[in-house]
């Protein structure tokens, strides 16, 4: 009797993150796929072109009950949310929907650097209440964390062949952070789908912490091979890791001050992602290991990243795209 194909339901699968999961599932043909989309979202373009390609398409309201949302999930065997970062606690009531559902594996919305599970990052601890919620009622699991993705860790370069990737958003883009040395792991963004579709159908990666390795390069190292690529010498920015530690001060100051204002939280974000990567340089591989992650390297031997310098290289050739420019054009 043959082994029936697992059914994956993805939440998110219009975003950047999600999208990617999206692509990397249907390449390998060995899951039957469908996407969980809210009310709002039945008539969006972005979901309309995803149901064109035969992919189902289950609606609910994130914040009906836990019955409601049980309904939502059944049948399901490995569920992957890719929700936003402003609408991560909505997954509680996921997390014991799919409990109730029985899911056989919960893949929460990780997918950002490595980072200590408090004191550093608010946005790390917003994802570690889902993991404690998880873990609470006992549902199977695996987080993935990813780095920080090669399109936004690369800089412009003097002739502006780059400018068109580096987009509007990316005002530090050739800022050196601190002393430059820190090692960073980094993933291409089309490498996460590819990634997901293996990690989520291996036994060995459930209940398990996990981190998709595409390079482990610093900011030093990503310049050099932008330069040597390019053929063009890079203007360098600099900020010392005392002025990032103030104006992450700044930041926690100004949102205690107005925590009802998103757009302070946005900036609390943004600062201490800087603190974490270049200053307590938390997102390296020795950390992740030191905080029980499982290495997709070791995992994966036979799986081949796309390199560094091959994405900097179609960046100069025009074949990019800023990330989330579909949301602010």
């Amino acid at each position: 009797m043959a082994t029936p194909i697992p059914k994956v339901l993805l939440l998110g699968a219009t975003g950047e993150t999600g999208s990617s999961i999206l692509e990397g599932l249907l390449s390998t043909k060995q899951y039957d796929v469908e996407i969980l989309i809210r009310p709002s979202s039945v008539d969006k373009p972005a979901v309309k072109a995803i149901e064109q390609r035969g992919i189902k398409a289950r609606v609910a309201d994130l914040s009906a009950s836990v019955e409601d949302l049980t309904k939502a999930l059944t049948g399901t065997d490995i569920f992957i949310s890719a929700i936003g970062p402003g609408d991560l606690l909505h997954q509680k009531t996921l997390v014991r929907a799919a409990k109730a559902a029985g899911v056989k594996r919960f893949v929460p919305c990780a997918f950002i650097t490595v980072a200590p599970p408090k004191g550093a990052m608010l946005l790390r601890e917003e994802k570690e209440e889902i993991y404690n919620e998880i873990k609470f009622v006992g549902l199977p699991y695996t987080v993935i964390d990813v780095g920080y993705w090669y399109q936004i860790s690369f800089p412009a370069v003097p002739s502006g062949k780059a400018d068109y990737a580096v987009g509007n958003l990316r005002k530090d883009a050739n800022t050196i952070h601190g002393d430059g040395d820190a090692p960073n792991i980094l993933t291409d963004l089309r490498d996460i789908g590819r990634f997901v579709a293996r990690i989520v159908g291996d036994e060995r990666t459930l209940n398990q912490y996990v981190v998709t390795i595409g390079e482990v390069l610093s900011e030093k190292e990503v310049f050099g091979i932008a330069e040597e690529v390019s053929g063009e010498k890079i203007q360098k920015d600099s900020i010392s890791s005392e002025e990032i530690e103030k104006n992450l001060e700044n930041a926690l100051t100004n949102y205690s001050q107005k925590s009802d204002d998103p757009m302070t939280k946005v900036f609390v974000w943004v600062w201490q992602y800087v603190h974490s990567k270049y200053v307590r340089k938390d997102n390296r591989p020795e950390y992740a290991k030191y905080l029980g992650y499982l290495d997709t390297r070791d995992l994966y031997p036979d799986f081949k990243p796309i390199s560094f310098q091959k994405f900097y290289l179609e960046v100069l050739e025009g074949k990019a795209a800023a990330p989330y420019e579909r949301k602010f054009t």
